[in-house]
């Protein structure tokens, strides 16, 4: 190769995966994902399918790096990548169907260079491609860890790039180390992610309950309540006073009153929701804390949802600046 040029392979630990919660590192190629890898066969086929897609996972380094290619395995499903230094929002290039990405005109001197990986899609890393006179470092990222669970409204597809969704943009705002488990369709209260929620270091965890249940009818009137009980209570083993938060589903107009197949409406399950923390307050849980979806994106926002379910991009970003407003001013201090 070229002797202005130097490649970093993608396990070379000058490079700081966060936001992952395992990485799968195969003969080339490195594969972050939001699942104990190790555990991978106990998992239903949906989940692994978006758990290997990385919503809010950053690859991140310190240097003096000016340009920075990246080489990858192409997937037409792939959004975009964004480049942050010193925590500034720089530029963004679309992927689909890329093998490799590049930014130029990085700013002079050391700095810490982040890279927001697609919220959907697949990506395996195969090397960095840098100039051959950079210095290159490991970042430890040091910021308060924040841990987000919840379905497709949550990963955020259509966000208008990976630091737009609305946990980056929380993220952000409040720098906040971010773990985003946003599964779309998956988040159903699975006991193994309950697991590894409880195995990761946090300071501040949000869970976004119900509109994957009631879309798959996967929990009933009778087994919602109990379900939430039981999640939160797994993650209490090792995070018994960290603060967290129990959001019930956004505005949804279709399902709002209408019954599923076991009966239940979003009106009841947010119900559900606040009674739920209500009974683990009532047990001496002092920490965790109900905030109702409304609040995040009510009934006046439906006109920045196209499909009556999901926000549009400028939605994600109202979505991230009331969580801001509603629960990490409140509750994150």
């Amino acid at each position: 190769m070229p002797g202005d040029h130097l490649l970093i392979q993608p396990d070379d630990p000058r490079i700081s995966w966060h936001g992952t919660i395992s990485l799968e590192r195969r003969d080339g190629w490195v594969l972050p994902w939001r699942i104990p890898i190790e555990d991978r066969a106990l998992y239903p086929d949906p989940l692994l399918e978006r758990a290997c897609m990385p919503a809010g996972v950053r690859i991140a380094f310190g240097g003096d790096v000016e340009r920075i290619a990246g080489h990858i395995e192409p997937n037409s499903d792939l959004t975009q990548i964004d480049l942050c230094c010193d925590g500034v929002f720089r530029e963004s290039r679309a992927l689909a169907g890329q093998d490799r990405f590049e930014f130029t005109g990085l700013p002079a001197g050391d700095k810490v260079v982040e890279l927001w990986l697609p919220q959907f899609g697949t990506f395996r890393l195969r090397g960095i491609e840098t100039n051959a006179n950079a210095s290159m470092r490991p970042y430890d990222d040091e910021r308060p860890r924040w841990i987000t669970y919840g379905s497709s409204i949550t990963q955020c597809r259509t966000a208008e790039r990976p630091t737009q969704t609305w946990p980056a943009v929380v993220a952000r705002e409040r720098n906040l180390n971010l773990t985003c488990l946003g599964y779309g369709g998956q988040c159903h209260l699975d006991v193994l992610i309950a697991r590894a929620i409880r195995d990761v270091p946090a300071d501040y965890i949000s869970l976004c309950l119900g509109i994957n249940v009631y879309g798959a009818a996967s929990l009933s009137p009778r087994t919602f309540r109990p379900a939430i009980v039981g999640f939160v209570q797994i993650i209490r083993e090792k995070h018994p006073d960290t603060p967290l938060v129990l959001l019930s589903p956004i505005f949804s107009p279709p399902r709002e009153t209408t019954t599923n197949a076991v009966g239940f409406t979003l009106e009841a399950m947010r119900t559900e929701v606040a009674a739920a923390v209500e009974a683990l307050r009532g047990r001496g849980d002092r920490h965790v804390h109900y905030v109702d979806g409304l609040r995040l994106f009510g009934p006046d926002l439906a006109a920045h949802l196209p499909d009556n379910l999901h926000p549009d991009a400028a939605g994600y970003k109202i979505m991230g600046r009331n969580f801001v407003r509603e629960v990490a001013d409140v509750f994150f201090t």
